[in-house]
């Protein structure tokens, strides 16, 4: 977490999401499964890379295998490999969807946070991948992510109370950062 390299994918982010674990733990069946996921989905992180979920998950079966129960290693490893496209996989067992869903907003929960709060995590994202791809290709690539993300049929967030909550707010912060990348 400490990796100079990491600008919003450190620390302060897992600081976060365990904050709002300890807030809302009765939103999971298994709240054990998602502190593990909060500590290991970015555990493996190299901005632009197409395996840091999956290289993620793999390191938390390596670290904690035989530690921890099989069914938490199985709901945290789901909830890892989501955060790849944060969309809920059409696959998974029964009972899992809600603490995957809840995992999800969790981490982008932040997408709704108040204007000056969005704007560290998108100078932090901005920090990590612009010395990788540089400007000109981070601003192109920022932006078309954020035009898909606003245009998807699909919401931003799966759980209704964060839909209620944060929606709203992030789209309006996603639309500003747009105007401001050109």
């Amino acid at each position: 977490m400490a990796e100079p390299h990491r600008r919003y994918h450190g620390q302060a982010h897992v600081d976060a999401l365990l904050a709002a674990l300890d807030l809302d733990r009765a939103a999971f069946r298994w709240p054990e499964a998602a502190e593990l996921a909060i500590w290991f989905h970015d555990a493996v992180y190299r901005p632009g890379a197409t395996d840091n979920e999956r290289r993620s998950a793999a390191l938390l079966r390596d670290a904690l295998g035989g530690l921890a129960p099989t069914e938490v290693l199985d709901v945290a490893e789901a909830m890892i490999l989501a955060t790849e496209r944060h969309r809920l996989p059409p696959d998974l067992p029964p009972g899992w969807a809600g603490d995957v869903a809840a995992f999800l907003d969790m981490d982008m929960a932040v997408l709704g946070a108040d204007p000056p709060g969005y704007d560290r995590y998108a100078r932090g994202v901005a920090d990590e991948f612009v010395p990788v791809v540089g400007e000109a290709a981070y601003r192109t690539g920022r932006a078309g992510f954020l035009r898909r993300t606003l245009s998807a049929d699909a919401p931003l967030f799966h759980t209704a109370p964060a839909r209620e909550a944060l929606d709203a707010r992030a789209r309006v912060n996603m639309r500003r950062e747009l105007l401001g990348l050109g």
